[in-house]
């Protein structure tokens, strides 16, 4: 956006900006100390699995199996290595993040005004602020129209305070909030030696907040945990009994623990919200919270203002109609002489240096059309900021030859009301203003006044006004609009208009950017004055709220999270702020939204395109189904692992040790790449964006959910248990039916991972979704399984024997028929569909 720069104001040049940062340094707060990649390996050092391997490492070196010890310590490196790696590319997004989420500055330097990060203000700057804008730094006020600001940061006070140069109080504080107009501060103060710096930095360590999955993930581990060490205790006190050996029923009971332990669960959750916020800011949606990628899946209400959302927020103005002359003119005819001083007041009704897209619209038709400007020639002396309901505004300018101008603007209601005209008049105005709002255009009334002597009335309604005519602006629909509503209505998602224009204009823009209505619209003063319950089947109900005001907003998306609905509330302006801030999911606009929207936001779309929106609501599903079926996979494979190292002890088959710690670190090392990367970089299913959301309380770790897991696992146990019997009945020794049940858990591991893509869909048509780190980690995986069966020296340690084609083929099938029974499963599922 262009703006006038008021005379006299030049700001900084460049030299001085460097000497002024010399001497006071960034405009930031000390920031909190970050974690080193010491920090990082000594809190991955502190994870349950590791503290497992570095005991059971001390117990080989110990008993003197340094063989042991040393393929220990090589896990502890390779598990250290991965989830290292995982916490870094965490660590880098979240950065990435946090270096998006500073807000920019207006600044004026060597006459022009600029836009910088916020942390290169320096004192000495000028700062600009205008309404909707985050104040960054203390200053003094050296310019200002209709200016108001929000301190209640700092005072506990939530109403606006009016401020000016001549104010007594003239100063402006870094963490306030620009309430309405414009001003232009020099910055005296910055960073710590700010007010805010000066009362604390604790708003630098504000905890993020938990989601509902991942509390159930924690309460899931520290119950598998639970039962770890249970088993554990069992195990230990069973082996001892029957052996009398300590050590190795030690190394039993620590083989068990690690097979129980699902350390991979949380790794995986964070990883798959924080790079889903990452490749999501790539696309230009910054994600405040990590944690609200997964709430973004499970959106059933899309609560949307128009203006700026839905529409451009061009602002062109179309049509002005001159009372008069009782005539519509074109944008053509504008320098028609009758329209003169229609012009000259909506110009003067504006803002002296406009941010408004409306009104920078009206300053500029001035320019086009008016041979004399006047502007340099007169200051405004006293003004009306927009208020009431409708809301009007009056400025009153004066020039050396004390002649003055009095304009006002606003709502064509409001203006009607004011003015000297008969009710007859005012129903034909009225009719004019119904024709265009029908067809989605937005009015608004001009006015003038004549007033002497300086004894203003107390409120602009009470001047006696003329009215001159009507300002008839198009903010047409954003292109592509209709598709994105589709999509969203494709996706089972509800769609409600909340906005303070009238509501023909309303209608005709929801109508042409194909959002369905059937219902009546209903007002913001209907909105306040309905009780709870009225007002929770208003919201469920009704799709358009037009003259909808901060506090209606904040109403209706409050009634609406009552009723069960995950909402998402879409705006840009000052007046979004509240139900942004009320809303699951507050989604601001980037480019043209102000900073109090951005603040109050979860979620910042940087261009303003709404079908973004349906990007991140694809992502959150996408992300939501893909840890599901990371973490059933995880639960699937480690029911076998734990009831092979158990049940042969437990039921006192003859080989009751037939897994070691060795054998159980391996399976671990196979499983976290497999669900932490490979899954994380599964696309999304055709059919996610076509199913209806599901409820945010609801998660895969419900009993229900999980039960098809516990199935897959206890098959697939069957299969593993009855290949060790059929190896032994068949005369295969301790190191035959170990390498048999070793190589049967591997297929059925691989099996597992590429079943398991599609909880619907056959494992077939999965391979349409192209996932080359699956390929890649299940090639890696046959190729470590053929050394360790058929190299010698790894063989031994592995203390396996090599299968012949037979063997292998035996175990292969055997794996295959625990595993795809599932595909029957899935067929019939679809066939119910």
């Amino acid at each position: 956006m262009s703006y006038n720069i008021p005379e006299g104001l030049t700001g900084l040049t460049h030299d001085e900006v460097t000497a002024s940062r010399q001497q006071n340094g960034y405009n930031r707060l000390e920031e909190i100390r970050k974690n080193t990649w010491f920090d990082m390996v000594v809190n991955i050092l502190k994870e349950p699995m590791l503290i497992l391997l570095i005991i059971i490492s001390l117990i080989y070196v110990i008993v003197g199996d340094y063989g042991e010890a040393a393929f220990m310590f090589v896990a502890i490196v390779a598990v250290t290595a991965i989830s290292f790696y995982q916490d870094n590319r965490s660590k880098k997004a979240l950065e990435e993040l946090e270096k998006l989420n500073e807000p920019l500055s207006m600044v004026i330097r060597n006459s022009q005004v600029v836009e910088i990060p916020t942390h290169e203000i320096v004192v000495g700057d000028l700062c600009i602020t205008e309404e909707g804008k985050n104040i960054n730094a203390d200053g003094v006020i050296v310019h200002s129209n209709d200016f108001s600001v929000n301190e209640s940061s700092l005072t506990g006070e939530s109403f606006s305070v009016f401020k000016d140069s001549k104010s007594e109080d003239n100063l402006v504080y870094s963490g306030t909030v620009t309430v309405s107009g414009l001003a232009v501060f020099e910055v005296k103060k910055i960073g710590s030696e700010t007010r805010v710096g000066k009362i604390g930095e604790s708003i630098l360590n504000i905890k993020e907040e938990i989601s509902p999955l991942h509390i159930q993930i924690r309460k899931f581990v520290k119950w598998m945990a639970g039962i770890g060490i249970i088993i554990f205790l069992m195990v230990c006190i069973f082996s001892y009994i029957k052996t009398g050996d300590l050590i190795t029923s030690l190394l039993s009971g620590l083989t068990l623990a690690m097979s129980v332990l699902p350390e991979e669960i949380p790794v995986a959750f964070t990883t798959f919200m924080a790079l889903g916020a990452w490749k999501l800011m790539r696309q230009g949606i910054i994600i405040k919270r990590s944690s609200i990628v997964e709430t973004l899946g499970s959106t059933t209400v899309i609560c949307t203002d128009k203006t700026g959302t839905i529409t451009e927020n061009s602002m062109k103005l179309q049509h002005l109609y001159n009372y008069l002359s009782d005539k519509i003119y074109e944008e053509k005819e504008f320098k028609n002489d009758d329209l003169t001083e229609l012009i000259d007041y909506a110009m003067w009704s504006s803002e002296p240096v406009p941010f408004d897209p409306m009104e920078v619209t009206l300053h500029k038709t001035y320019e086009e059309t008016q041979k004399n400007d006047l502007r340099k020639e007169y200051k405004m002396f006293h003004e009306y900021p927009l208020e009431g309901k409708p809301p009007m505004m009056t400025h009153l300018f004066e020039n050396t030859n004390k002649d003055r101008i009095i304009a006002a603007k606003g709502a064509p209601e409001a203006i009607l009301n004011v003015s000297r005209l008969s009710e007859n008049e005012k129903e034909k105005i009225r009719d004019i203003v119904k024709t265009f709002g029908q067809q989605g255009y937005r009015v608004l009334g001009v006015a003038k006044s004549h007033f002497e002597g300086s004894n203003f009335p107390k409120r602009q309604q009470d001047f006696v006004f003329e009215l001159l005519g009507l300002t008839v602006f198009y903010d047409p629909p954003k292109q592509g609009i209709h598709d994105v509503f589709q999509s969203i209505y494709d996706a089972g998602i509800k769609v409600k208009v909340i906005t303070g224009d009238n509501e023909d204009t309303t209608k005709a823009i929801a109508m042409q950017a194909g959002i369905i209505n059937t219902t009546p619209a209903i007002n913001g003063s209907e909105i306040i004055n309905s009780s709870e319950e009225a007002l929770m089947r208003i919201s469920e109900q009704t799709t358009l709220f037009t003259r909808m005001f901060p506090d209606a907003k904040l109403a209706v998306v409050n009634a609406l999270k009552k009723k069960g609905e995950v909402v998402a509330m879409l705006g840009d302006g000052v007046n979004d702020g509240p139900a942004l801030k009320a809303a699951h999911i507050g989604v601001a606009m980037g480019n043209k939204g102000t900073e109090i929207a951005k603040s109050a936001a979860a979620l910042v779309i940087t261009n303003d395109d709404l079908e973004k929106l349906i990007v991140g609501i694809a992502a959150g599903r996408r992300i939501y189904n893909n840890i599901k079926k990371a973490i059933q996979y995880i639960i699937s494979i480690h029911i076998p692992i734990i009831l092979t190292v158990s049940l042969p002890l437990f039921l006192g088959w003859v080989f009751p040790h037939i897994f070691t710690p060795v054998h159980v670190i391996f399976l671990e090392l196979v499983m976290g790449p497999t669900c932490s990367i490979v899954y994380e970089n599964e696309p999304m299913e055709k059919n996610t964006m076509k199913q209806s959301p599901r409820a945010m309380g609801d998660t895969f770790l419900s009993l229900n959910e999980l039960g098809i897991s516990f199935v897959q696992g206890v098959m697939i146990t069957f299969g593993v248990l009855f290949v060790y019997q059929f190896t032994f009945q068949n005369g295969g020794g301790e190191d035959k039916t170990r390498a048999m049940v070793f190589s049967t858990l591997i297929f059925a591991n691989i099996l597992l991972s590429f079943v398991n893509r599609s909880f619907f869909y056959s494992v077939v048509e999965s391979f349409k979704n192209r996932n080359p780190l699956l390929i890649g980690i299940s090639v890696l995986i046959l190729i470590m399984l053929m050394i360790i069966l058929y190299v010698k020296p790894i063989s031994l340690f592995f203390k396996v024997t090599s299968l012949n084609i037979n063997e292998l083929g035996l175990t292969f099938f055997i794996a295959a028929v625990s595993v795809l029974w599932f595909e029957v499963y899935k067929c019939l599922k679809r066939k119910r569909k």
